[in-house]
């Protein structure tokens, strides 16, 4: 397996306070992350392991979108809707119910068999969302109901082999380097300030990153 669960999902926003004020405010969904500079903004919201992000600049504008969650559309769209975890089904009607008393449209809850969910908009970007309360655990590596089954999904859930080109050209490790980002003030600052630390790894690669400077020069 090579991932270890969703780092963060990226949106685009006109107004970053009113989205703080609806995801960290009305869906508590902590403000842990962000960085501003230029007349541009990346904010990140904690959502269980991973997070919800938005980025936030002068020609941004709501998302056009009027397809309910899941409903077919011939759009050329691949995104539909963002779904977020609640723990217990309690959860989800007093998530329903902080949002209806919000004056936010709350769709269901819809029972889909593994899953109960509900479905509103975020009313400043125009997203799509969805929360949902895992009603069951599964118990086998793989559980898919189909009335036409597919042979490429009874293959199993893991990985086949043979399908794509091995590698052959590795990285080397004195080539594992990254150029700057626009957040790259971030580590600086917030290293300045007590706020976050380096991961040993990361020094290792600021050292090579810096002889390999050095020996350019």
């Amino acid at each position: 397996m090579i991932f270890t669960g969703m780092n963060h999902l990226a949106f685009i926003t006109n107004d970053i306070e009113k989205t703080i004020r609806f995801y960290r405010d009305l869906l508590q969904m902590e403000l842990f992350s962000g960085i501003g500079h230029d007349g541009f903004r990346h904010y990140f919201f904690k959502c269980g392991d991973g997070a919800v992000a938005f980025f936030e600049y002068d020609i941004a504008k709501p998302m056009a979108y009027d397809k309910f969650h899941g409903s077919p559309t011939d759009k050329p769209i691949g995104f539909d809707h963002v779904s977020l975890t609640v723990p217990s089904r309690q959860d989800l009607f007093a998530l329903k119910d902080r949002l209806e008393a919000a004056d936010i449209e709350v769709t269901g809850a819809v029972d889909h068999g593994t899953m109960w969910s509900i479905y509103f908009f975020d009313p400043v970007n125009n997203l799509p969302l969805e929360a949902t309360w895992a009603c069951m655990e599964q118990t086998a590596d793989q559980a898919v109901e189909d009335d036409d089954p597919l042979p490429i999904v009874e293959e199993g859930a893991a990985a086949q082999p043979g399908h794509w080109p091995g590698v052959t050209n590795p990285t080397p490790p004195e080539q594992m380097v990254a150029h700057g980002g626009n957040g790259l003030a971030m580590r600086e600052s917030f290293l300045k300030r007590g706020l976050a630390k380096n991961k040993p790894d990361l020094d290792v690669a600021l050292a090579l990153m810096a002889q390999n400077a050095e020996a350019a020069e």
